[in-house]
């Protein structure tokens, strides 16, 4: 466990499938630090899930909560480590306001990586944008995704790779990795 004199918030970025919540909490449970997952965050403050938000009132008032909810979590009391949308960073005043106040790491996995746990049944129930799509339609969807959202996600202080989170193990193994490297920033 690591300790640190000053709060830190570290916001874990990137496209959705690249890792944020699978290493993240254990992330923070290496650095004994609070772990909060941005999209479970609005969905207690709103009582909808993400899914029923974008359904009931679109992508641009979800974007809006999530703004808000970003501001929120980045003002709360305490070490912490966030699992940020993917889209989260493409408000430019959000990676600023993440830049500012903690530490952001650019969580990277290869398309056919990402690929290769989206079209997992479990994950997409809880995506609405691939609930439609077959899984060649997801990895091209992947492909452009990435593509287009690669000038945010640089803005991140640090990058860190996320292939290999397939076993607990691996997981384990990634998040004292990480932790180790976010050490040497606080």
């Amino acid at each position: 466990m690591y300790f640190c004199a000053m709060m830190t918030t570290v916001f874990l970025i990137g496209y959705m499938g690249c890792g944020k919540t699978t290493l993240g909490e254990p992330l923070a449970r290496v650095m004994g630090w609070r772990f909060v997952d941005l999209d479970i965050y609005i969905e207690q403050q709103c009582g909808m899930t993400a899914k029923e938000v974008f359904q009931h009132y679109g992508e641009a008032h979800f974007r809006e909560l999530e703004r808000s909810a970003l501001r929120e979590v980045a003002a709360s009391d305490g070490n912490k480590v966030v699992a940020c949308g993917g889209g989260t960073p493409l408000r430019s005043e959000n990676m600023e306001l993440m830049n500012s106040v903690g530490i952001t790491v650019w969580l990277r996995a290869s398309v056919e990586r990402i690929t290769s746990r989206l079209v997992l049944p479990e994950q997409r129930a809880k995506r609405p944008l691939l609930n439609d799509m077959s899984d060649e339609q997801i990895m091209e969807s992947v492909r452009k995704g990435l593509e287009a959202r690669r000038k945010f996600y640089e803005q991140a202080q640090l990058e860190f790779d996320s292939t290999f989170l397939e076993s607990e193990q691996e997981i384990d193994d990634s998040a004292h990795r990480l932790a180790s490297l976010i050490k040497q920033r606080v």
